[in-house]
C-alpha cells in the first residue's frame, strides 16, 4: 500500500529526531571515549586528543544542532537564547581548538619532531584557523549593517553553509588522527572502525539539517 504525502512527512520527521538524538548521544560520548583512552593529565600528549575531540565533536556539534528544529536541546527558547548559546558553545569550541593545538605544537618542539608535516597535523591546522575566521565572520550577523548589498537573510545561509564547511574540516581532522600510529595501536578492532563512524554519523546530521535549511529558505521564495 502507497504511504501518503502525510505519513512520509512523519517517517521522514522521525527518522530525523532519531538521527539528531543519535547525534547528540555520539557527541558526548565520543570525547567522553578519548577522555578514558588518554587519561587527560598523564602527559602532555594526552591533552591534544581530549580538547579537539571536545572542540569538534561536542561543542561544536551542539553548536549547530541548537538551530535544528527537531532535536535543539533548546527549541523550547527563543531565537535569541539559541543565537546566544550557539555564540558560546563555537567561542568555546574555538578556544579548545587553539588549546589543542598550542599544546601539540609545543610537544612536537620538546620532543624535536616536525610541526605540521602530516595530512593530519595540516587538515587540523586548517580547522583551528577556518574556525576562527568563521567565528570572526559571524560578528556580520550581529551587525549586518555592515554588510549593505546583502540582506540577513542571505548572510544567515552562507554563514551557515561557511560553518558546515569549517565543521567537516574539523571532522576530518579527527578521523585523520584516529589513523595516525598512536591511535591504530591504541584502539584496534571492531572499536576502530566505531571510532571513525563517530564522525561520520553527526557530518550526515549536520548536513542534512543545512541542506533542509536551504530548501526551506528556496520554498520560501517562491
Amino acid at each position: 500500500m502507497a504511504l501518503t504525502a502525510e505519513t512520509e512527512s512523519r517517517l521522514y520527521r522521525s527518522l530525523r529526531v532519531a538521527a539528531g538524538a543519535a547525534a547528540h548521544l555520539v557527541a558526548l560520548g565520543f570525547p567522553a571515549a578519548v577522555a578514558v583512552l588518554v587519561r587527560p593529565g598523564s602527559s602532555l600528549f594526552s591533552w591534544h586528543p581530549l580538547l579537539m575531540a571536545l572542540a569538534f565533536s561536542f561543542l561544536m556539534t551542539e553548536a549547530l544542532l541548537i538551530f535544528s528544529p527537531e532535536t535543539s536541546l533548546l527549541r523550547s527558547f527563543s531565537r535569541k537564547v539559541r543565537v546566544r548559546a550557539h555564540w558560546a558553545l563555537q567561542l568555546l569550541a574555538l578556544l579548545c581548538a587553539l588549546l589543542g593545538l598550542g599544546i601539540i605544537t609545543y610537544n612536537k618542539h620538546l620532543n624535536g619532531k616536525g610541526h605540521f608535516v602530516t595530512w593530519h597535523g595540516l587538515t587540523g591546522l586548517l580547522a583551528v584557523l577556518y574556525t576562527g575566521g568563521q567565528c570572526a565572520g559571524g560578528v556580520l550577523l550581529l551587525y549586518p549593517k555592515l554588510m549593505k548589498n546583502w540582506t540577513l537573510a542571505k548572510l544567515k545561509l552562507y554563514h551557515a553553509t561557511s560553518g558546515l564547511v569549517g565543521y567537516l574540516l574539523g571532522c576530518a581532522s579527527l578521523m585523520l588522527g584516529m589513523c595516525s600510529l598512536w591511535f591504530t595501536t591504541t584502539v584496534t578492532g571492531v572499536s576502530w572502525y566505531l571510532a571513525m563512524l563517530c564522525p561520520l554519523v553527526t557530518s550526515l546530521v549536520i548536513m542534512n539539517q543545512v541542506s533542509n535549511a536551504y530548501l526551506y529558505r528556496k520554498r520560501s521564495q517562491h
